[in-house]
């Protein structure tokens, strides 16, 4: 009986166990087929999926750069270094020409980039910057193939180069359209970041139309922003929607592991290297003006304009398509041939693209009064700065009156023709007090003022009528005539 009551006991906690297991066993299918944990599932599959059909048409591309080129001093960016920098970076380069040269062997290729395949004809997509001043090219792609490529074009203005490999059949990326990409969007990287290949990130795309450099540097800007991991390396990669298509090429980071990346739309992109390829060149129409959008900054957006977005006229450049005509610095745009102009990218974009020697018209407003405009714009010479950089002037003798640390006396006809203007049209400056409200502006001797707080002045006497009308506290604002061409600036109070 005892046996029996033991067998009884046994059989019945045998029982319980199999529930138990049951148990288990359904709760666990039931949460892996959940829900949440399956969408988890498709979109990690969708991550893979893209990085396996996307990573094909990516290359690796590998440069030697020209062992002749002074790639500082001879650069866009050198002239703009601190004078001890300059000094340092051209002792380096004397130092590194003295040297023996040595023919460098076949796989030296110190420089390392990426691209994308666009057209399986071979051509591909990289940055201006990766290959400028290259001597021999290397892509290597990723089925091991390693390809001699050719530069057929460079566009600095936008940092987007075209490369040429002679091969067919070649695994072309899907090009998507940048202008329906939306903030907060997945965004992935594809790229060779510290030489490691093929290296994939992703994250969102977290801001259109960045402009992240001084338009001396760069004009077109309108740059995507991303949180993706981009490192050097990455130069010159896709940076690609959760569809697998192209959305912009990545071109530089702001601060290393901080999560802001930037990459060229991909409409930009396409559009340069279709003209890169046609013609060997990308063509612009500019304005020749110096621009900032309406309250980027309170010293140059106009206090009397009745708008709230626009562009402001801060420089008319000398020898620039503007130059003669009747737009006059301080006019805020709000308009380009019936088109709405909103900011800066906004008027770059309108502009660059017009018919380079056709009028257009452009709208603009004089403090409260609005008004057209006829303007021809020019084609964007290749060293626009050549104009932007100021010339050497000898000193000249201090005269009569004085004002917000400025010195000046009356225009000579001498001066009035170098700067192409009428005898008597300003005052001249000859002397700018240390640490005045003139100094921090960077007013020199040899500017001439023709207008404060747009009222003209021909003579010392008018200028100091008009600048002790005005109120440093709340700012004065001059118009400069100079070597650069015609600017305007706001003088406050040192410290305000």
């Amino acid at each position: 009986m005892n046996c029996g009551n033991t067998t009884k006991l046994g059989w019945s906690w045998l029982v319980v166990g199999v529930a138990a297991l049951m148990w288990v066993a359904t709760t666990s299918a039931v949460s892996a087929a959940s829900p949440e944990l399956e969408l988890v599932r498709k979109l990690n599959a969708a991550f893979v999926e893209v990085a396996e059909s996307v990573s094909p048409a990516v290359v690796v591309v590998r440069v030697r750069p020209k062992e002749d080129v002074e790639k500082e001093a001879g650069s866009s960016f050198f002239q703009f270094l601190p004078e001890e920098m300059q000094k340092e970076l051209q002792e380096r380069m004397d130092r590194e020409r003295s040297r023996p040269r040595r023919t460098p062997p076949p796989d030296y290729f110190p420089e390392q980039g990426s691209g994308v395949v666009f057209r399986e004809d071979g051509y591909i997509l990289t940055n201006g910057h990766v290959v400028k001043d290259a001597e021999k090219i290397e892509v290597r792609l990723k089925d091991g193939r390693r390809l001699e490529a050719e530069v057929k074009g460079v566009d600095s203005e936008s940092d987007i180069a075209v490369l040429k490999v002679n091969a067919t059949n070649l695994p072309a990326a899907r090009l998507g359209d940048s202008a329906k990409v939306r903030v907060g969007e997945f965004a992935i990287a594809i790229g060779a970041p510290f030489e490691l290949d093929y290296s994939v990130t992703f994250g969102h795309v977290s801001a259109k139309g960045r402009r992240v450099m001084l338009d001396a540097v760069m004009m077109d800007q309108d740059f995507l922003q991303t949180d993706a991991s981009i490192n050097p390396g990455n130069s010159g990669g896709p940076l690609v929607n959760i569809e697998g298509e192209v959305i912009g090429i990545n071109s530089m980071i702001r601060g290393m592991n901080t999560g802001i990346g930037f990459a060229v739309p991909v409409n930009l992109a396409r559009e340069v290297a279709e003209q890169l390829i046609e013609k060997g060149r990308f063509t612009r129409a500019w304005l020749g003006v110096n621009i900032e959008t309406v309250g980027e900054t309170a010293d140059t957006t106009p206090a009397d304009v009745p708008v709230k977005e626009g562009v402001v006229v801060v420089r008319i450049l000398r020898d620039g398509p503007s130059w003669g005509s009747d737009l006059e610095t301080q006019d805020v745009i709000v308009g380009i041939d019936g088109q709405v102009v909103r900011d800066v990218v906004d008027l770059k974009r309108l502009v660059s693209r017009k018919a380079v020697g056709k009028p257009i018209q452009v709208e603009v407003y004089r403090g409260d009064k609005k008004m057209q405009i006829a303007l021809t714009p020019g084609e964007l010479p290749e060293d626009r700065m050549a104009m932007m950089r100021p010339s050497r002037r000898a000193p000249v003798e201090p005269d009569t009156a004085s004002g917000a640390g400025l010195t000046v006396r009356e225009l000579d006809a001498k001066t009035a023709k170098n700067l192409e203007l009428e005898p008597g049209e300003g005052v001249l400056v000859v002397e700018v007090a240390e640490d005045s409200p003139a100094a921090e502006q960077q007013i020199q001797a040899g500017d001439v003022i023709t207008k404060v707080n747009r009222r003209p002045v021909r003579t010392p006497k008018e200028f100091r009528t008009v600048m002790n009308d005005g109120d440093l506290k709340k700012g004065i604002s001059v118009t400069i005539v100079g070597e650069r061409g015609r600017s305007f600036r706001v003088l406050k109070e040192v410290g305000e």
